[in-house]
């Protein structure tokens, strides 16, 4: 009877295991590649994505006097723990949780960011950002402009997690950066892991211009590199060459980053083929000039973002190769998004641009 019972047992724990198993790995559409490249020299420690953001605002908190951080839940941590020990640190007045109001968040940091201090808001979703839409969009973004340059809101970061985690169905998966990238006046940033999250939110933080700094929720445990222990700055605006090659070129940035990674090793494998894939980093501004210096090299391009097709940043990439890169294109830019509908929850690895929807769209460009 006691060996039948530890059979069930182990019979029991090897379906645990593999079950477990199984769901990580349908909880994400990418195999996650670290940086190796460190941006500094001197000490590293190993982090995760949200220690490593953690780290960024600890540094702010501490050289910064002005510096605040707020947002609901942040007091003990947040949601996803990024803010964990801050308020111990720093203290209540200066890590503090808000009422469950995204306008009155951006406007509070708005109000904070154009009387001098250092303002950084936490949006606990960003699928939650909309009612702070108008906030950003006609008061931070507007405040140089409209002043002549007498006063801004360059202090005001606004932090919040995006994109697909596995189980966040329509209310807890959506990547709006699309929505923010139409303005002119803000920045819109998105991290692929902890080396380029900290050095990205610092250089948002000490940025003139407020910034939106969109996190791909699921790389925030997911996610581990040797950071810099020291403090750091990743240019906005810049775009990263992760992989070299002279058949195509592969754009994307945050989660969707690790995905092309990939597919340019299948493709090497099956196709025979290489790739460039190119790390956009900074939705606005920009990098045209690395994007467009590389599709004149490989005539061909394929942008993937976890954002529906339509309107997606994708397009504004797209228009801009058809217009610079015409004469050295071998094929239509192709794109693959995120379907036209509202994000799904059981139908999720359906929705997502995969390697393998990104896989067939590249061997149609090589093969066109």
């Amino acid at each position: 009877m006691a060996s039948l019972l530890t059979h069930k047992s182990i019979v029991v724990s090897k379906l645990a295991k593999y079950a477990n198993d199984v769901a990580k790995r349908l909880s994400s559409h990418f195999i996650y590649h670290p940086d190796n490249e460190k941006p500094i020299t001197g000490e590293t420690s190993k982090m995760n994505m949200m220690q490593a953001i953690n780290n960024a605002m600890d540094i702010t908190l501490k050289e910064d006097p002005s510096a605040v951080l707020f947002g609901e839940d942040v007091g003990f941590g947040g949601v996803f723990r990024c803010s964990l020990g801050l308020q111990e640190k720093y203290g209540k007045d200066r890590v503090f949780n808000t009422p469950l109001t995204e306008q009155g968040i951006a406007g509070f940091g708005i109000g904070l960011a154009t009387a001098g201090a250092t303002a950084i808001a936490e949006i606990q979703f960003a699928d939650y950002i909309f009612p702070a839409f108008d906030q950003l969009v006609n008061e931070a973004a507007k405040a140089r402009y409209r002043s002549g340059a007498q006063f801004c809101a360059g202090g005001l970061t606004v932090r919040a997690p995006c994109g697909a985690v596995g189980h966040g169905a329509l209310y807890h998966s959506q990547s709006p950066e699309a929505y923010f990238a139409h303005t002119p006046g803000l920045r819109v940033v998105m991290p692929r892991g902890p080396i380029a999250a900290k050095g990205l939110l610092r250089s948002c933080i000490k940025e003139q211009d407020p910034c939106v700094f969109l996190e791909p929720k699921i790389l925030y445990r997911s996610a581990s590199e040797e950071v810099p222990v020291a403090d750091y700055t990743l240019p906005l605006g810049k775009a990263q060459l992760l992989r070299e090659g002279t058949s195509a070129t592969l754009v994307g940035w945050g989660t969707q980053v690790h995905v092309l990674l990939e597919v340019a090793q299948m493709a090497q494998e099956k196709l025979g083929v290489s790739c460039d894939v190119i790390d956009l980093m900074s939705i606005l501004p920009w990098d045209e000039e690395t994007v467009c210096k590389s599709v004149e090299k490989t005539g061909r391009c394929l942008i993937a973002h976890e954002a529906p097709l339509t309107c997606g940043f994708g397009a504004e990439l797209a228009a801009t190769i058809q217009a610079e890169c015409f004469l050295s294109l071998e094929a239509p830019v192709q794109r693959v998004a995120g379907w036209d509908t509202p994000f799904p929850h059981v139908f999720e690895p359906f929705y997502l641009p995969d390697k393998w929807r990104c896989y067939e769209a590249l061997a149609q460009l090589v093969n066109f």
